[in-house]
């Protein structure tokens, strides 16, 4: 029998000692986005804003026609850093400084680079906390997005010195002067007939609490064909096999799964948020499987005045998703012993809303 030679060329991903502080990383695979994927994100999570779904509703506003959902930029977005990022991760951690910086619409090609602005190894000498920040471009090179955002991952060679601790400094939130809004957005036409919603931005207040009554239960499939969508590869939410031998037992639901879910959830009651300016913060608090049904709360944390504007002002909110139990049920999303146990997702990000005296 011949002998055969094993082969080198399949990449494992990188582990933890192999960041380093400052490094640039371009990754693979551009992506031209099509009406296809428009589409079938509407079909995953039945999200609602006309912005995106209604090319007359958005060319009221001053586009030229319906952009893509923000979410689905983000995660596309994402989806290119985790090759080369987090596909060896133990958990992502958090999101910080996510700006939406200029519209992306269908042909337009994305490409992503990361810059590791940060490193902690545990001091259990088996994974570390990188932090990178993240650039998405057009294909004019133009940047549409960008975020930082810190993973936990796994080291390979456990007898690796650590490297010098570096944990970046990053804002509470996203500053009204670096919200980003096209030249040509004008919400004077705003048309409330396409929302069905009847509250402006001076109709919420800060410390109100809304419950949204929908919940939605994540099927199997469906989770698996949103992360698919995206092109991210992370094996903790794809292989059953080798989830069964982990922790958990099961494969785990990709956290941008529950942000998507949690947003069009939060539809009624916040029917006029046009899109989102940035995201402040976010955590997934806790593992969520296939089959589990999420519900999400909202709370008004601040609203802001935008320079310059008369027509539009922005709320910074924070969306919690909570799984098997009604928003209404939950008293203390946090405990002494950390969140609680039905919270799955903690994020903090300003949207963009109408005002009643447009102008």
């Amino acid at each position: 029998m011949t002998n055969k030679i094993s082969s080198q060329k399949v990449s494992v991903g990188r582990f933890f000692e192999d960041f380093t502080l400052n490094e640039v990383i371009q990754h693979a695979t551009p992506r031209t986005i099509t009406v296809g994927d428009c589409a079938l994100y509407i079909a995953l999570y039945g999200a609602r804003q006309p912005m995106f779904c209604s090319a007359p509703f958005a060319q009221s506003l001053g586009y030229k026609t319906s952009p893509v959902d923000d979410l689905l930029v983000f995660h596309i977005a994402f989806g290119k850093t985790v090759p080369d990022i987090s596909v060896n991760a133990v958990a992502n951690l958090g999101y910080a400084d996510v700006r939406f910086i200029q519209p992306v619409f269908v042909g337009d090609t994305l490409s992503t680079s990361s810059q590791v602005i940060g490193l902690k190894q545990n001091s259990n000498g088996k994974s570390g906390v990188v932090w990178v920040r993240s650039i998405t471009t057009n294909q004019r090179g133009e940047p549409v997005l960008s975020w930082v955002r810190w993973v936990m991952i796994h080291k390979s060679d456990l007898n690796r010195t650590a490297p010098m601790t570096v944990v970046p400094t990053l804002p509470n939130f996203v500053a009204t002067e670096n919200l980003q809004l096209p030249s040509y957005f004008s919400a004077a036409n705003f048309d409330t007939k396409a929302t069905g919603g009847q509250y402006y931005w001076e109709d919420y207040q800060v410390g109100e609490c809304i419950n949204h009554a929908a919940g939605m239960t994540i099927n199997p499939a469906e989770h698996s064909m949103a992360t698919r969508l995206y092109q991210n590869n992370a094996r903790l939410h794809f292989d059953d096999h080798l989830m069964r031998t982990s922790s958990f037992g099961q494969r785990l639901v990709y956290g941008g799964v529950l942000i998507s879910i949690c947003r069009a959830l939060s539809y009624e009651g916040l029917e006029n948020a046009i899109s989102i300016l940035a995201i402040n913060a976010g955590t997934h608090a806790n593992p969520t499987f296939a089959n589990d049904t999420i519900y999400t709360r909202t709370e008004v944390l601040d609203a802001w005045e935008l320079p310059k504007r008369g027509d539009v002002a922005a709320l910074r909110l924070r969306m919690m998703g909570i799984k098997n139990m009604p928003a209404s049920n939950i008293e203390n999303i946090k405990t002494e012993n950390g969140y609680h146990p039905n919270v799955v997702l903690d994020l903090d990000y300003t949207v963009l809303m109408p005002r009643r005296g447009k102008q």
